[in-house]
């Protein structure tokens, strides 16, 4: 099914030293997402959690949001197999090839539920889509403005001490255990709020990880995650601020910096938006309200 790590022989100079030996790279595999047998999105991913990274994907286009949504995801014969049919016929199981061929566990097919309203499948959308920036393609900013079936300004308040904050990057970072192998990969690491660690996904693209997570969660029935915190381990894009409103969570917090199209995003959605989360310090972006500030502390 594809390994999450591969091995080569490198060039290792370290001063005058020089020599060779073998090194741990992180996998990277294209995934082509079918809707229904029809192709939508290519991907750059690290193998694994496919049928997640899928899921999620449609989570946050708007297409699903509960596993009763979802009928079933499907590996296919790739597109050199001649002949193979693009879906799965009635009753087969999750996670069962369909087609004959060589099988490359590249391609996944995502049945929806009868009565699930399929979306127009546009030129504009099925494109090529790199594991750094799952917008490219979108025709416009308003097209990737989907509007979300759980408003998080409507959800019950979460109330987040900052210090609970600044130890999560930590707790990320030591269950990283492919990141200690490769030093490769991106990771979202899914908190409640009190900081358990609930899951956390590596993969090469960032919205990957995340789109594993959001996938993960609707399978078991998880959606919406409205009291949940998503930190992740670079910086925090609109389309990664898209995602965390897509899935009701309120608050995303980020390592590095976000983007000024995701800061608008989480001041118009009401999503807690926190970027350079190092060791005690952190910029709040929006939504401060969820941040058990002391008064003093805030500069007012």
């Amino acid at each position: 099914m594809g390994r999450v790590t591969e091995r080569r022989r490198v060039l290792r100079i370290r001063g005058e030293s020089v020599g060779t030996r073998p090194d741990t790279l992180v996998a990277e595999e294209p995934l082509e997402i079918r809707l229904n047998g029809k192709p939508l999105a290519i991907t750059m991913r690290t193998p694994g959690d496919d049928f997640a990274l899928a899921a999620g994907f449609l989570v946050s286009e708007g297409v699903l949001a509960s596993a009763e949504e979802l009928a079933n995801i499907v590996y296919c014969a790739g597109a050199t197999a001649a002949g193979a049919p693009l879906g799965a016929p009635p009753g087969r199981r999750l996670g069962e090839v369909a087609g004959g061929g060589s099988n490359t566990y590249n391609v996944v097919d995502v049945q929806l539920a009868a009565g699930v309203p399929v979306p127009d499948i546009t030129l504009e959308r099925n494109v090529y889509t790199t594991s750094s920036c799952g917008l490219c393609g979108k025709a416009s900013l308003e097209a990737v403005r989907t509007t979300a079936r759980w408003p998080i300004a409507d959800t019950p308040p979460v109330r987040v001490e900052p210090a609970l904050l600044s130890s999560l990057p930590d707790r990320l970072r030591a269950a990283q255990r492919v990141f200690d192998r490769t030093g490769g990969l991106h990771a979202a690491g899914l908190f409640s709020a009190k900081g358990e660690l609930l899951d956390l996904r590596e993969d090469v693209g960032r919205h990957n990880a995340v789109d594993k997570l959001i996938g993960r969660a609707l399978q078991s029935g998880g959606l919406p995650l409205s009291r949940t915190i998503l930190l992740v381990s670079g910086r925090a894009s609109f389309e990664l601020a898209q995602k965390a409103v897509m899935a009701g969570i309120p608050v995303l917090a980020a390592v590095s910096a976000p983007s000024s199209l995701a800061v608008d995003l989480a001041a118009e959605t009401g999503l807690t938006l926190v970027g350079f989360l190092r060791g005690n310090s952190m910029n709040v972006y929006a939504g401060e309200e969820r941040l058990a500030l002391r008064a003093a502390a805030t500069g007012r």
